[in-house]
């Protein structure tokens, strides 16, 4: 018995539909946010059990963990810091959440002091725009490209 083109056709519908389904569904996740979280974001719970004057270098560990940074010039001031991104497709991520936490202890390793730092605290830092020189000449990328001909040999190493 031979099958009618209709009855091919219509039996291959529901596997188009559902192959158009899947592709847009696919084509609509994509689109969908990717969201990061880099380095330490501490949650307002855990901040909270933090208590200047009590609290320690070892509880501040025990409830944190390693600090992002330890002051250069004070090991006794740690910093942790983290920042949540959201990125849509090839687009340049979004900042949705940023924290920087600085919590500075005494001589002993009782917590002194315990603040949340913001852009307003950044100081801007302006890079030496000058170039270390290097030894040797420099070649132009046609002198490169004409400097390998020849240099390699047939059969391989």
């Amino acid at each position: 018995m031979a099958l009618s083109s209709a009855t091919v056709n219509r039996a291959a519908a529901p596997l188009r539909r559902t192959a158009l389904a899947i592709g847009i569904s696919l084509a609509v996740a994509a689109c969908g946010p990717v969201t990061a979280t880099r380095g330490n974001l501490v949650d307002n719970d855990r901040l909270d059990q933090i208590q200047v004057g009590q609290s320690n270098a070892n509880d501040i560990f025990a409830l944190l963990g390693t600090p992002t940074s330890v002051s250069t010039f004070d090991s006794r001031t740690w910093y942790y810091i983290g920042e949540r991104t959201e990125q849509v497709a090839f687009f340049d991520p979004n900042i949705t959440e940023r924290r920087v936490l600085m919590i500075r202890f005494d001589e002993v390793g009782t917590v002194t002091e315990l603040a949340e730092l913001g852009p307003e605290d950044a100081i801007e830092v302006d890079p030496v725009g000058r170039e270390t020189p290097t030894l040797g000449r420099q070649i132009t990328i046609l002198e490169q490209l004409l400097g390998n001909v020849g240099r390699f040999t047939e059969g391989g190493p």
